[in-house]
């Protein structure tokens, strides 16, 4: 099964369903004509009855199938042997590069993410998870559901995260835990926190965010994670005291080793580069689909995979988020490359360098904002065609916030464009006292 996101642009369907080689599509009502028309040579196309619970029109003039005639097939699938290592599913996620990367998960990955996430995050069949992250992502697709699936416990899932219908949900269904994001807790902080609710936790980037713990009442587990690892390679403890805004401590099953620049540990309190070892196919994700260049790529000659991320560890053996690395921006809860932005701006007629930075956001975190040169003298109507480009090309979360158009661009002593310096132009100075 390869997930996808239901905002993508039509192009980046396309590129989804070229690059997985797709054979079907399952979708709901509103988007089968995008995916009929992103993906011409399915050889069905299988449709809810509803569009997450609204009515829905007729498709069967169009050739699509009802999903409910794929689960009333005789017998279902052949049988066959079971190998731990095929294939279980496919997620495209945003790297450094200019398009998605196909991460693949294997059912030896699925089964271990499930059971690692039960046994961390002490989940019992009493215990009852809030989903309200969409579950084409790694957040919900493996931290939420198979881990408390594995436990015997329920999940409650929604069709998307509403601060307003947040707490109303939560108290209804006696919900014990939840994932979690800075976004979150911002918006529910508008709104009037029960005096009573069965929340045990909520999982976090960082150990009891100020406002989880004195405004919610809630613990903040923090944890670290990405589709690479399937599960958690690091994350706080339940009964046991945690660095104050730390992600935890290492997991079993995982090595955890931080570099600097020049390969070398770095001591404590240092920050460097975060670098991951595990299996493979089990405790790591088994390769970018359709792409052996990458998946070489992301490994070190010893086997230790590049997060790109950068932390600081410390003699308590916690470590403490100090940024994305690389291009990498995120935007509320979602993984966005500036490279995949850039490649869709570097193709709009006027253009002639652009570079694409994270701007703060006060709910998002980072939206997208683009610095272009033109290549002429009168870029009339540029950044109306920029941003044209983009919303037809990418989906509504990588359209940059903000096209600045400038006559040059800040430069490393390699002659690299400086992002960095780009940056702080968004950064406002504190006067001095």
């Amino acid at each position: 099964a390869v997930t996808t996101n239901t905002r993508s642009s039509p192009d980046e369907m396309a590129y989804f369903a070229s690059n997985c080689r797709a054979v079907a599509a399952l979708t709901q009502p509103s988007l089968v004509d995008m995916v009929a028309t992103a993906a011409p040579n399915l050889r069905f196309i299988a449709v809810t009855e509803k569009d997450q619970g609204a009515p829905a029109a007729d498709f069967s003039a169009k050739g699509v199938i009802p999903f409910a005639e794929l689960d009333a097939a005789p017998d279902g699938l052949p049988a066959g042997p079971h190998d731990p290592l095929d294939f279980n599913s496919v997620q495209y996620t945003s790297g450094t590069t200019a398009r998605p990367k196909g991460v693949v998960w294997t059912h030896a990955n699925v089964l271990w993410g499930a059971r690692m996430t039960a046994t961390l995050l002490q989940l019992t069949p009493d215990d009852r998870g809030f989903v309200f992250f969409p579950l084409f992502h790694t957040n919900a697709l493996m931290y939420s559901s198979p881990g408390s699936l594995w436990a015997g416990g329920s999940i409650v899932v929604t069709p998307k995260y509403s601060a307003s219908r947040f707490w109303p949900k939560a108290l209804r269904h006696g919900c014990t835990w939840a994932t979690s994001s800075p976004f979150m807790f911002k918006t529910l902080a508008t709104h009037p926190v029960p005096e009573r609710h069965s929340f045990r936790f909520w999982g976090s980037g960082t150990t009891d965010p100020p406002l989880c713990r004195d405004v919610f009442r809630v613990q903040g587990l923090g944890w670290f994670g990405m589709t690479e690892t399937v599960s958690l390679p690091t994350v706080g403890q339940l009964d046991l005291p945690n660095r104050p805004l730390g992600m935890g401590r290492v997991t079993p099953g995982y090595e955890v080793t931080v570099l600097r620049e020049d390969g070398t540990p770095v001591d404590f309190g240092e920050t460097g580069r975060l670098m991951i070892r595990g299996v493979p196919g089990l405790s790591l994700f088994y390769e970018y689909l359709n792409n052996p260049e990458a998946t070489a790529a992301a490994f070190a000659a010893d086997g230790w995979m590049k997060t790109g991320d950068l932390v600081t560890p410390h003699e308590d053996g916690g470590f403490r988020f100090e940024g994305r690395g690389g291009d990498m921006l995120r935007v509320g809860a979602e993984n966005v490359a500036a490279a995949e932005i850039e490649r869709v701006i570097q193709t709009v007629a006027g253009v002639f360098e652009v570079a694409v930075v994270a701007k703060p956001h006060e709910f998002l975190s980072e939206v997208p904002a683009a610095f272009v040169i033109p290549s002429s003298d009168e870029p009339g109507g540029l950044v109306e065609r920029i941003l044209a480009a983009c919303g037809a090309q990418l989906a509504d979360f990588k359209v940059p916030r903000e096209v600045i158009l400038v006559s040059e661009l800040p430069r490393s002593t390699l002659n690299k464009i400086s992002k960095k310096d780009l940056r702080a132009r968004f950064v406002t100075p504190v006067a001095p006292k």
